[in-house]
């Protein structure tokens, strides 16, 4: 393809500065969560290669020892290629090849250095781009959901908790429609809360096992073509020790790099826990809105000046942060399921998209999670007056009078008391000539909120 000027200092080579040419499609590029996976798939093949008597041991360790500097970050300069690219990925994984090759040259020193050291032939040996950005995705991927997403999750899940038994004795007015319906515990409400976050956690735990297949050892077309006998397995074992998880080779290499069905799994989860997170970054709004005006039933904590025109307006920004976080999710879950539709024949050439947008769903999430324990769910203080008197207004608690005097009466109770301005104690005693002691009893909100 003729001549091309790679700028001095930059360790990669022709392939990376003709797609860096080639594609400026944004400024996006790949996280460093996946450079690492990069670099652990470039160490595990050196030295499984090594083990196979393909690669002499010379070779291997320089191989070894610049891969492990690229998944230790050391390089991440040298990694400037937009995401939006060849659909295979191609292009990264030679600059990863490039990278790794020209460092290793680096290292080497001494009459016995065996030069040169080739970014195919030495640092791709037995690997194709096919099946080394998939593996690489699926790796990346688990990193980052056991190293940042399901820890902050969990956290979430049990500031929850703390916050459930805080406020066993706190009794509200429950809404449906954002109307006034019966009493519900702040407790029992934050049960609800805490209860999808533990599904959430149990969901995106029951792809880990699929997401932990490797599609490494398919190459081009996942027949394994140029590739030893056994490379994908002992490339799974390698990559288990390098990263403290549990990884298999993949099942059938075909489906491996023509489909990212786990990814597009996982995806999902990742989406419903996105909707759950918004539910509870909604209704923590809802409650500290006001505070005067408004529902005023909780205050959040005061994080930073909420206006530019009006002095002492407190926002609730943390929860408008996590809802714009959690429809990037939504939004990214979308195009991740489009990107899956391109699996055509033995490749899916939408990799770079998905890996990104996934990638990216996977940190926002577990930040987010982490952002709403600590800056709301720990914090937020619960205006027990604003409750109380509310809930003495609520007519809603007739409903504990329709099995006594009937559906029809208990209405015409409301809308008399609602027309008066009484209280529903008060026309309920004077139209049904129940004993006082009766009506309070029927009407007791903690009675009213006990599950069966």
């Amino acid at each position: 393809m003729g001549e091309v000027k790679v700028p001095d200092g930059m360790l990669y080579g022709a392939q990376t500065q003709r797609a860096l040419e080639n594609f400026g499609l944004s400024d996006l590029r790949f996280p460093r969560v996946f450079l690492r996976a990069l670099g652990m798939i470039k160490e595990a093949a050196a030295a499984v290669n090594a083990e196979s008597g393909l690669l002499d041991r010379e070779r291997a360790e320089l191989i070894m020892k610049a891969a492990r500097e690229v998944a230790e970050g050391r390089w991440d300069t040298h990694f400037p290629l937009d995401v939006f690219q060849t659909g295979s990925g191609t292009s990264t994984n030679m600059n990863a090849n490039e990278v790794i090759a020209n460092r290793a040259a680096q290292l080497c020193s001494g009459s016995s250095c065996p030069v040169p050291i080739h970014p195919n032939d030495h640092v791709n040996m037995s690997q194709s781009s096919n099946d080394v950005i998939p593996a690489a995705l699926h790796l990346s991927a688990c990193l980052e959901i056991n190293g940042l997403l399901l820890p902050s999750l969990r956290h979430l899940h049990e500031e929850l908790k703390k916050r459930e038994a805080d406020l066993g004795d706190v009794v509200k007015t429950g809404r449906t429609h954002l109307m006034d319906a019966v009493p519900v515990g702040f407790g029992q409400e934050v049960s609800g809360w805490s209860y999808q976050m533990e599904q959430g956690i149990e969901r995106i735990e029951s792809c880990l096992p699929r997401m932990r297949l490797l599609a490494i050892g398919g190459t081009a077309v996942g027949t394994g073509v140029n590739a030893p006998a056994g490379f994908g397995g002992k490339m799974a074992g390698r990559l288990s020790v390098l990263s403290g998880l549990t990884f298999r080779e993949a099942e059938n290499h075909f489906a491996a790099q023509a489909s990212m069905d786990s990814s597009v799994e996982l995806s999902g989860h990742l989406k419903a826990t996105a909707t759950a997170m918004m539910k509870i970054a909604n209704d923590l709004r809802w409650m500290n809105s006001g505070p005067h005006a408004g529902l005023g039933e909780i205050s959040l904590p005061a994080l930073q000046p909420g206006s530019s025109i009006m002095p002492g307006k407190v926002n609730p920004v943390i929860c408008e942060a996590v809802n714009m976080a959690c429809a990037q999710v939504i939004g990214n879950d979308a195009a991740i399921t489009v990107g899956n539709l391109y699996g055509n024949f033995e490749l899916n050439v939408m990799l770079p998209l998905i890996t990104y947008d996934l990638l990216l769903s996977i940190s926002l999430l577990g930040n987010a999670a982490a952002v709403l324990a600590d800056k709301a769910i720990a914090g937020f203080v619960v205006n027990r007056e604003n409750i109380e008197a509310v809930a003495s207004r609520n007519l809603m608690i007739a409903a504990a009078l329709a099995p006594v005097i009937g559906h029809d009466r208990a209405a015409e109770i409301v809308s008399k008391a609602t027309a008066e301005g009484r209280s529903i104690r008060d026309v309920a005693a004077a139209e049904t000539g129940m004993r006082a002691e009766e009506i309070d009893a029927l009407l007791d909100h903690r009675r009213m909120t006990r599950t069966k």
